[in-house]
């Protein structure tokens, strides 16, 4: 079963493991398991996608449950009024915060889009990020002595594909875990000492007004065990002092929602 982060009449969020797609797809005909189906099995009811996931990914998916509030919440996220937070482990030290403003060639895939155009233009990619924790750990992984990482706060303003894992690889502080745009090595050394043997990528709140109630509402998404891991080995914990539940702008509009 997987965790159910918020529930209502209209809506349900849930916090998506990594590995598990959001819905079967002709491009892994063999995955039996998905989110949408589970979701679907577990509520008893029907559920409608509103945005994605990578499957590697962790963290909140927020899915409607009838097609109106599924388009109403789509709408949100095409025009960008949904504020979402990511936490990641990154290759080194990156300190401070900024705003990387860096146009991405659209990522095309070879079965998928084998028919779209590959000579598109670059399109505006916009994400900020905040570091919150640095860390050298005695391990020699590849040229290095030591191992560096960085905990990093990640929000994208815009949503081309893999943006964050683009943009930290951008910086040559590639996410911990990416295949794609990563380090082998690291990963590799990664995974051998820190038990990080995934995209060390966590959706961990989205922050929207609700498309009925007209209410804010924030949920949050909890560490699965190879967060908690790297975070104790790390000395990290309390960067996490609470990432889980849901949050009201007050208890009276928590106690009308959850009617």
């Amino acid at each position: 079963m997987l965790e159910i982060l918020y529930q209502d009449p209209w809506l349900v969020a849930v916090n998506k493991p990594a590995g598990w797609l959001v819905h079967r797809s002709w491009l892994d005909r063999k995955e039996k398991v998905v989110v949408m189906q589970t979701v679907r099995d577990q509520i008893g009811q029907h559920v409608f996608t509103v945005h994605r996931l990578d499957r590697p990914t962790s963290g909140v998916l927020l899915m409607g449950l009838s097609s109106e509030v599924g388009r109403l919440l789509a709408q949100q996220f095409e025009q960008h009024q949904i504020r979402k937070t990511y936490h990641a482990v990154v290759r080194g030290w990156l300190e401070g915060a900024a705003e990387l403003d860096y146009p991405l060639t659209e990522e095309l895939d070879k079965i998928a889009d084998k028919f779209s155009s590959a000579d598109k233009a670059p399109q505006p990619a916009i994400s900020h990020y905040r570091s919150l924790a640095i860390t050298e750990m005695p391990v020699a992984i590849g040229r290095y002595d030591c191992a560096r990482y960085s905990l990093v706060e990640l929000e994208p303003k815009t949503g081309r594909k893999h943006q964050l894992r683009r943009h930290m690889a951008h910086l040559r502080h590639p996410i911990i875990g990416d295949s794609s745009h990563g380090d082998l090595r690291q990963n590799r050394g990664a995974a051998q000492h820190f038990g990080c043997n995934r995209l060390m990528l966590h959706a961990s709140s989205l922050a929207l007004t609700h498309p009925v109630t007209g209410e804010p509402l924030t949920l949050r998404a909890g560490l699965d065990d190879v967060w908690r891991q790297a975070m104790a080995q790390f000395g990290w914990q309390s960067c996490f002092p609470d990432l889980a539940g849901v949050e009201f702008a007050s208890s009276a509009r928590q106690d009308r929602a959850l009617d």
